[in-house]
């Protein structure tokens, strides 16, 4: 759900291509950000659809947010690092104090080249401006980048720390 282009009057809602999930080899308990009504192409058995921060999270979960205004990440980040087991995708903003603090709790981060969401209608999107980053917690997420970094999906990494 991230919103990647200028789109005014339009909808801010961007999907994650299916070739991303491939590439991470695994099933997802819950989508935790999934929008409302929309089939989309994330493998799980369950989907919260409505007010996703305030509905408790289980299992092994996928975190695509919106992208939202100044550090409109963070709640989600937080909430993401408390429950500890999934994989999340966030713009690569590397220099943001929000980025800086998930990567001090992510296991491991992928950085992969620009991903073209796909628009509602299932088109895709132009380039988007950065690209992003697949952050995991846990064993499990740990094991889907791994097996996203084996299919060349992008450069893995293993934060080991980070200055103030």
């Amino acid at each position: 759900m991230g919103q990647w282009e200028p789109s005014v009057g339009a909808s801010n809602e961007w999907y994650t291509p299916s070739y991303v999930f491939d590439a991470l080899g695994c099933r997802f308990d819950l989508d935790v950000a999934h929008p409302h009504g929309v089939r989309t192409h994330v493998p799980c058995d369950g989907y919260l659809s409505r007010d996703g921060l305030s509905t408790p999270w289980f299992g092994f979960i996928w975190m695509n947010p919106p992208f939202g205004g100044r550090n409109g990440l963070t709640p989600w980040l937080d909430q993401f690092f408390a429950h500890g087991n999934g994989v999340a995708l966030v713009p690569d903003r590397t220099s943001a104090p929000w980025f800086r603090d998930a990567w001090r709790q992510a296991d491991l981060v992928m950085f992969t080249p620009k991903i073209r969401f796909l628009r509602p209608d299932g088109s895709q999107g132009k380039c988007p401006s950065n690209g992003t980053a697949l952050m995991a917690v846990g064993k499990r997420g740990c094991v889907a980048l791994e097996n996203a970094y084996r299919a060349g999906l992008g450069i893995l990494a293993r934060p080991e720390g980070l200055a103030a």
